[in-house]
Parts: structure tokens; C-alpha cells; sequence
């Protein structure tokens, strides 16, 4: 099945309806410029209400003064996810410090690749492509490495607004990453303007192994619409059923 996140927590009401409405995975953001910014204490509070079966990823974005490896330990979080930003900003720049041998086993890593970088350029996507298509396994003894480079997002940022955009980026021109992604066994999460009436049509084109919403299930940025976040799960579903 199509792994499903459900991100920007701000309360555990919300994150039990995610739960709740068969969502794999919640996120949570620690970027002090976003309206869904949440404390490390906050989401801890959350996580610990939470079933150990769904994931729990905190959301960074390179260059913001938080250190993510050890707000992924302090809050109890299961996964990690990372944005680039200007000026400067690289996927995985962040050096805190912390032991990486410290993190638990299962965690998840999802680099975050803002599509929208690339506007028209067909050569750049077709070269983006052929590198996953080509991407190679770590050598025997990196698997750190080899979990942080398996699952990538595509988003709609760009470096000013690294995500939350509410806006989708191009699906179509997005095929051949998509294809090469899946060749190279690199597996796709599609973000960026999702809602319960369009990701059916993004999973159709992307074939992604996992799909990740914030404001198309909002009532408001950080409150979540407990009707929309069902609605959104259930078309998942539905796709699913429909391709197997």
C-alpha cells in the first residue's frame, strides 16, 4: 500500500485523527518561520500518545538554528525529514554532532527535492532522472547511509519557501524523475499541493511509493479538517485497491 504522511502537527487531536483515519506516518515541523511550528516538548507530549506502529518524522530545513538529530532523540521521533533553503542551503548540510549510531534502527530519512528548481528545463530533468536510474547501493557496512538515500520527497518549494506551498508542482514533466527514481530503486514521495480531490490523479501519473499532505487537509494552517484528512486517506486507499 501507499505509505501515507500526514504533516504539520500542532495538537494531538489532529494527530489521533491521522491515526485514526489510517495514515502511516505524521510530521511534525520545526522550522521557526512556519504557522505549524512546534516545540520539541510539544511534539514529544504528542508522540508518546501515539501508536508505536506509526512513524513520527520531524520536519527541519537546513540552515534554521534547530539541531535536528537530537530533537529526533529529545521528542522520540522515528524519522527525519530535510529541506534545502538559501542562501547556501544543502540536503544533509546540518553537523551537530551527535552520534548517528545513537538513532534508533528503523528511522527514516526523506531528503526533500524541491521540482519546481528546475522550471522548464527538460535537459536538467532528464539528467536528474538518469542519476537515479543509476543510483548505486552504499558499500557493505553503510547502511546509515543507504536508509538516507532510499526515500526522497519531490516537492513544490524552492529555496526562498523550501515547502508548504499549497501549490503542486508539475506531474507530468515529473515522469521521468519519477521512472528513474523507481529504476534506480530509489523510492518516491510525492508532496506539494496535495488534497482528498487531486492525489488520486498524482498517483496515477507519479506511481509514487508514498504521498505526504499538510494544507490540503487543513481548516486553517496547523489545525487540521478531520474530514478532509479521512478524505484524503480513503482515496489513497481507493488508488491502492484499484492498482493491485
Amino acid at each position: 500500500m501507499t505509505w501515507v504522511k500526514i504533516c504539520g502537527m500542532t495538537n494531538l487531536e489532529d494527530a489521533l485523527t491521522a491515526v485514526e483515519a489510517g495514515a502511516d506516518a505524521v510530521g511534525f515541523v520545526f522550522y521557526e518561520k512556519s504557522p505549524r511550528n512546534i516545540t520539541v516538548e510539544a511534539a514529544r507530549e504528542i508522540v508518546e500518545k501515539l501508536p508505536e506502529s506509526v512513524e513520527k518524522i520531524g520536519v527541519f530545513v537546513n540552515g534554521d538554528s534547530v539541531e535536528p538529530w537530537k530533537i529526533v532523540l529529545e521528542a522520540g521521533l522515528t524519522g527525519w525529514q530535510t529541506y534545502a533553503t538559501a542562501p547556501g542551503g544543502t540536503l544533509g548540510s546540518q553537523n551537530t554532532g551527535v552520534d548517528l549510531n545513537l538513532l534508533p534502527k528503523l528511522t527514516r530519512f526523506l531528503p526533500s527535492l524541491p521540482m519546481n528548481l528546475f522550471g522548464e528545463s527538460e535537459e536538467q530533468i532528464r539528467s536528474l532522472a538518469s542519476s537515479f536510474a543509476t543510483w548505486a547501493k552504499p558499500p557493505e557496512g553503510f547502511d546509515l547511509l543507504g536508509r538516507l538515500m532510499n526515500t526522497i520527497v519531490l516537492d513544490s518549494g524552492g529555496l526562498r519557501k523550501p515547502g508548504g506551498t499549497g501549490k503542486a508542482f508539475d506531474w507530468d514533466k515529473a515522469v521521468p524523475v519519477a521512472e528513474g527514481m523507481r529504476r534506480g530503486g530509489v523510492k518516491l514521495v510525492v508532496a506539494g499541493g496535495l488534497n482528498p480531490q487531486n492525489v488520486g490523479e498524482a498517483m496515477k501519473i507519479l506511481q509514487p511509493w508514498g504521498v505526504d499532505v499538510v494544507s490540503g487537509v487543513e481548516a486553517k494552517p496547523g489545525k487540521k479538517d478531520p474530514e478532509k484528512v479521512r478524505a484524503f486517506v480513503r482515496v489513497v486507499r481507493e488508488m491502492d485497491r484499484k492498482t493491485s
